[in-house]
């Protein structure tokens, strides 16, 4: 199983992210929080049940 949270949350302490934003709908993901990477993957979704936990983390970082 691919550790998506945990890979998601390396990429944010390595500072590779650049900017992220709240979308309506993301694809199948409505409401969802869209983290932009300047690495690949590029992007990626977060579902709502986890925006607390994210946004914990994205109000301790400067972008």
């Amino acid at each position: 199983m691919y550790p998506y949270h945990n890979k998601i949350k390396s990429r944010i302490a390595n500072n590779e992210l650049i900017r992220w934003e709240y979308v309506e709908a993301y694809k199948a993901i409505s409401p969802c929080l869209v983290l932009y990477f300047n690495t690949e993957p590029y992007v990626r979704p977060i579902r709502e049940h986890r925006f607390e936990e994210y946004e914990i983390i994205l109000k301790n970082i400067n972008l």
